[in-house]
C-alpha cells in the first residue's frame, strides 16, 4: 500500500499553548498579571482553596512522570481525579484550567503527562501495559498526598488520555468513574478501516510525536502501517491496547463511562467508540458533534464555555459526589446535527434510527427502490477524484466547527474515473440518523484492491457536501474474482434538505488511505441478481 505523508501538524491545531503555559506559570507563582480576568480569578480562587505544586510520579519501572497536583487542605473526605494527558508535547500543562476548575469544585486532582511526552521519562508505550501502570502509580501518589478521606475517584482523559483513562478504570477496581472526550476504544480500527491503511491518520500521530520519545515497537508498528507490512502483528499489538478489548471489565464493575467524539473524525473513527459504547452495560453518555477530532472540545480546554466539559463536570459530580443534577435523566446520547446544530437528545444509541430506506444500484446512476442486476460501472485505480475525505487531518473539521464544511461540485467528478449514483430529489427534509450500510459487489483484475464510498448531499446547483464515507480492502482474493463488500459507512446525524438528492460515489483512490490498487487497473462494481448491491440509509 501507498503511504500518504500529510504536513506536520499538531492534534489540537486551535490550542493556545501559550495561555495554557502562562495560567500553569500564574498557579504555581502566584502571579496571574497579564491573564485575563477571568483567567486571572480562576488562579486567585484555586489558589485559595488548594494547594498548587508541581513535581514527579514515580512511573513503571521508575521513570518519572512530570506531573501538577491540587491538593485541598482540609481533613474533610473528597473525591479525587487524575488526568492523563494527551499525544502532545504540551504534557499536562494542555490540562491546567480545567483541572483548576475540578479542583475549585472541590476535588483533588492530579495531572500527569504520558510517558515520553513532555518532561516525562520513558518511551511512548501507546497505551500500552506500562502507561497502564503508570496510570496505578498516579493514583497511588495523589493517595498518598490527599488530606483526608477518599471518597470516589474519577478518570477522565481526552485524545490519548481518553484511551489511558478507559484502561485504568479496567484495569484498576478503585477507580468509579471515567470521562473519555475526543474518544477512541479500538486501536486496530485507528490503524486498520476495513482491511484499510488510514495512512494518514497513522502519519498525523506519527508527526505529532516528532519531539516525543516513541519506544522502539510502537515506531515498529506505526512505519509497519505506513508502509503497508505485518498487518496481523501491528493489530496483536493494537488489541493489548484497546479499551474495547478489556469491555468485560468494565462491564463487569459497571464503570459510568462519558465518551465525546466528532462525526468527521479524521483520526479515530466514530464506529469504533460507538461498538465499545452499545455494549457498555453500566451508566453511560455520548455526545456527538459536528467538526474533526478535539474541535469541540478545544474552547473547554481554555476555560472558555463549552457544553462537552460541563457535562464531564457534571458527569463526576454525579457519580463521584452524588450530586442530583438530572444528568441521570437525559438520556444516554445527545446528538448535534450537521450543519443545523440542533442539539438532540436519544434515550439510546439505537433510538436514533427509526427505520431503515433500502436504495438500490442501478445501471442508469440512479439509487432506486428496485433492485437492477447485469450492470457495470468502473472505477479506475491510481487517480484521485475531485471528492475526498478531507484535505488535512484534524484541521479540515475546524473549518467545519466554524460553519465552511468543504464544498464539492457534482460536474467535478470524472464519472470515467468514479461511479456515481444519485437518489430522486425528496420533497421533505431527509433525517439521517445512524450507520448507512453499503453492500457492493465488484471485480478487480489486480490480487489486491481498494475503493472508497462517499455519501453525498447534493443541491440543486451542483454543490455538495460530504454526509459520511468508509474504505473497503480486498487483499486475499484472486484476480478477476467477484468480491462482495458489506461495509458500515462512519454513523452521522444529518439533515438532507428538501429538493436535495443523496448521491454515492465509490473512487479507488482518496490520499487519505493507504492503496492496495494497481495503478490504472479497474474495479467493476456490479450487482448479481442473487446478491443485489444496495445502500441502507437510517432514518429518523
Amino acid at each position: 500500500m501507498n503511504a500518504v505523508n500529510p504536513a506536520s501538524l499538531p492534534l489540537h491545531p486551535e490550542l493556545d499553548v501559550t495561555a495554557l503555559g502562562a495560567f500553569a506559570a500564574a498557579l504555581e507563582s502566584g502571579d496571574p498579571t497579564g491573564l485575563p480576568p477571568a483567567r486571572a480569578a480562576e488562579v486567585e480562587a484555586v489558589r485559595a482553596a488548594t494547594v498548587f505544586s508541581r513535581g514527579k510520579v514515580a512511573g513503571a519501572g521508575g521513570d518519572l512522570l512530570d506531573a501538577a497536583l491540587w491538593r485541598h487542605t482540609g481533613s474533610g473526605p473528597r473525591p479525587l481525579v487524575i488526568v492523563p494527558a494527551s499525544w502532545t508535547d504540551q504534557g499536562w500543562v494542555t490540562y491546567a484550567v480545567q483541572a483548576s476548575l475540578f479542583a475549585a469544585r472541590g476535588y483533588d486532582v492530579l495531572a500527569y503527562s504520558a510517558r515520553g511526552f513532555a518532561a516525562s521519562e520513558g518511551q511512548v508505550d501507546a497505551a500500552g501495559p506500562l502507561d497502564v501502570a503508570d496510570a496505578g502509580h498516579a493514583l497511588d501518589h495523589l493517595l498518598e498526598r490527599t488530606a483526608g478521606p477518599v471518597t470516589r475517584i474519577g478518570f477522565l482523559g481526552h485524545s490519548y488520555g481518553s484511551g489511558i483513562a478507559q484502561l485504568a478504570a479496567a484495569h484498576d477496581s478503585r477507580v468509579d468513574a471515567v470521562a473519555a472526550l475526543g474518544a477512541w476504544a479500538d486501536l486496530g480500527e485507528v490503524l486498520y478501516e476495513n482491511s484499510t491503511a488510514r495512512a494518514s491518520a497513522v502519519q498525523a500521530l506519527y508527526a505529532a510525536a516528532a519531539r516525543a520519545r516513541l519506544g522502539r515497537r510502537t515506531e515498529r508498528v506505526l512505519e509497519n502501517v505506513l508502509a503497508g507490512r505485518e498487518p496481523e502483528e501491528n493489530l496483536r499489538w493494537a488489541e493489548q491496547r484497546s479499551p474495547y478489548t478489556h469491555l468485560k471489565e468494565l462491564n463487569r464493575r459497571r464503570v459510568p463511562v462519558f465518551l465525546s467524539l466528532a462525526w468527521h473524525e479524521t483520526l479515530f473513527p466514530v464506529n469504533q467508540t460507538l461498538k465499545l459504547f452499545g455494549e457498555l452495560t453500566g451508566p453511560k453518555r455520548l455526545d456527538a458533534s459536528v467538526g474533526d477530532h478535539a474541535g469541540r472540545e478545544t474552547t473547554g480546554l481554555l476555560g472558555l464555555p463549552n457544553r462537552i466539559w460541563t457535562d464531564a463536570h457534571r458527569w463526576f459530580d454525579h457519580h463521584l459526589r452524588d450530586v442530583d443534577n438530572g444528568i441521570a435523566d437525559e438520556g444516554q446520547v445527545l446528538a448535534e446535527v450537521m450543519w443545523t446544530r440542533a442539539l438532540e437528545r436519544h434515550p439510546t444509541w439505537h433510538s436514533l434510527t427509526h427505520r431503515i430506506r433500502r436504495l438500490h444500484l442501478t445501471g442508469g446512476g440512479e439509487l432506486a427502490d428496485a433492485p437492477e442486476p447485469g450492470w457495470t460501472a468502473g472505477a479506475v485505480c491510481g487517480v484521485e477524484t475531485a471528492v475526498r475525505v478531507a484535505e488535512e487531518v484534524v484541521r479540515s473539521g475546524s473549518a467545519e466547527l466554524a460553519g465552511r464544511p468543504a464544498v464539492h461540485r457534482a460536474e467535478d467528478i470524472d464519472r470515467a474515473v468514479a461511479a456515481v449514483w444519485t437518489a430522486p430529489a425528496a420533497a421533505e427534509t431527509t433525517r439521517l440518523r445512524g450507520t448507512p450500510r453499503l453492500r457492493v459487489t465488484y471485480r478487480a483484475a489486480n490480487p489486491g484492491s481498494t475503493f472508497v464510498a462517499y455519501l453525498m448531499d447534493l443541491a440543486p446547483d451542483g454543490s455538495a457536501h460530504l454526509v459520511t464515507h468508509a474504505p473497503f480492502s480486498d487483499l486475499h482474493s484472486a484476480p478477476d474474482s467477484l468480491i462482495s463488500a458489506d461495509i458500515a459507512l462512519q454513523a452521522t446525524a444529518y439533515d438532507v434538505p428538501p429538493g436535495h438528492r443523496v448521491m454515492l460515489v465509490l473512487a479507488a483512490r482518496d490520499p487519505f488511505y493507504g492503496d492496495a490498487n494497481l495503478p490504472r487497473a479497474t474495479l467493476s462494481f456490479t450487482s448479481p441478481d442473487p446478491a443485489p448491491s444496495f445502500l441502507d440509509l437510517p432514518l429518523s
